[in-house]
């Protein structure tokens, strides 16, 4: 090749990179504008009227007053939300995705469910959980690493789901909370996988470090018996405070949070002297409860939507649960949301979470009706469900508001959740990461 026609080359070569380069700037840039008629950009403060949220590339890049359209921004996407109340996609810090089987149902399916039926399960319930409205969520616990695969997923838009922070497999002692051999006899437990479960300081440690190698998000641990635990022990601590500390200690030591599943008083105190970063459930407190809640800065994520499954199980099916697990039942719906009344004036810090799987998939919003009906303004628990929840997740520069810079992650209702939270109930538009997922009416009831 002689030196013009090398240089013929090299021109064009410089070319079709220039233009290369100017193509994907433009695609970059694509515009998109959502004319919205209110919106609750900030979760706490008053909402914005009329106006227009500017999306590119995938982020919030600015909102303007009134309604903005192709002749600010030639060539941009124009969705209409002028009718409709618009704010940030809402964050679950607590569900289960793998399943809502429960009681004798969820005991048959754990072993006679492949691997691949529960990732079906998991990823029509992401589906749901996004069409919902929820465009994150904390998936706290599940086995065989379903939920972790299922992460990557809808982090890559290849399933609809939302952004999925994950637990992995959750942590108790032996006969504890998340101990999977409960219920089953001798010659099947004896078969059955239980590395989630520790006794003393050492195992303790080792389980933790056992879920940090599968590339989990958070630590879920058990200090407390569980509702739904197949041992009759309570709910009261079933964990010493050397194997806490050890716990939770070894998990912030690799830069992870740890979310407590925790009833009793006693174990919730445990687990907020050890230093955990937030309590699921916490169905008891006392004056020392609280205390420490105001000391240590942890959230309290109260699941008051475990009592609707339980109610429409037991509607369903009486017999639904074994005895031993229906008495606990029974309790857990009395006491249903007298922490959270106490919380709510005392200044604890609160974070949404449904424990959806107990209750149904898609229905998290229910949530919101619950925080309202027991101390907290409509306007407090959309907090809790954004930025309240991404700063417990550890995404409060990312999500939870709609500021420039943060994801572009949008629902819309019909409707004022101000004055009504049941309107959140029924989202007609949902986008995350500047994605439109639904646009209309839900499909999903």
């Amino acid at each position: 090749m002689n030196i013009g026609m090398m240089a013929g080359v090299v021109c064009a070569l410089a070319m079709g990179s220039a233009h290369s380069a100017a193509e994907a700037q433009a695609a970059d840039e694509t515009v998109t504008l959502i004319q919205a008629g209110r919106v609750l950009d900030r979760p706490g403060q008053s909402p914005r009227s009329a106006s227009t949220i500017v999306v590119r590339d995938g982020r919030i890049a600015e909102i303007r007053d009134g309604y903005v359209g192709v002749e600010t921004f030639p060539g941009a996407e124009i969705i209409d939300q002028r009718a409709r109340f618009v704010l940030p996609g809402l964050i679950d810090s607590h569900v289960h995705l793998v399943s809502d089987l429960a009681g004798e149902a969820w005991l048959v399916s754990s072993v006679t469910e492949s691997l691949p039926a529960q990732a079906y399960h998991a990823a029509d319930n992401a589906r749901k959980t996004l069409l919902a409205g929820f465009t994150t969520v904390r998936n706290l616990g599940d086995d065989g690493g379903v939920t972790l695969a299922l992460r990557d997923a809808t982090a890559e838009h290849r399933l609809p789901g939302p952004r999925i922070i994950d637990a992995g497999t959750s942590i108790s002692t032996t006969s504890g909370h998340m101990d999977g051999r409960l219920g089953f006899s001798d010659d099947v437990r004896a078969h059955m996988n239980h590395d989630n479960v520790c006794d003393g300081v050492e195992s303790c440690r080792e389980a933790v470090r056992l879920q940090v190698g599968r590339g989990v998000d958070v630590i879920k641990i058990a200090t407390t018996g569980g509702v739904n635990s197949r041992v009759g022990a309570g709910v009261g601590a079933q964990m010493f405070e050397d194997e806490a500390r050890a716990l939770i200690d070894t998990a912030h030591m690799y830069g992870k949070k740890v979310a407590v599943h925790a009833h009793g008083a006693s174990g919730i105190d445990l687990a907020l002297r050890m230093g955990a970063d937030s309590i699921e459930h916490g169905t008891v407190f006392d004056d020392e409860t609280i205390r420490l809640f105001q000391t240590s800065g942890a959230y309290y994520v109260p699941t008051l939507s475990t009592v609707n499954g339980y109610r429409e199980r037991l509607a369903a099916n009486p017999d639904a649960y074994p005895p031993d697990v229906l008495e606990k039942i029974l309790w857990r719906i009395d006491v249903t949301g007298r922490s959270l009344r106490a919380a709510v004036p005392a200044g604890v810090k609160i974070a949404f979470g449904t424990d959806a799987g107990v209750s149904k998939h898609g229905r998290n919003a229910d949530e919101f009706q619950l925080m309202v009906e027991f101390g907290m303004t409509p306007m407090a628990a959309i907090e809790a469900a954004t930025v309240n929840a991404a700063d417990l997740l550890g995404l409060g520069e990312e999500i939870g508001a709609l500021t420039p810079g943060r994801r572009a992650d949008i629902i819309a209702v019909d409707g004022n959740p101000l004055e009504d939270v049941a309107v959140l109930k029924s989202v007609r538009f949902v986008m995350r990461d500047g994605r439109v997922y639904l646009d209309g009416s839900p499909t999903d009831e």
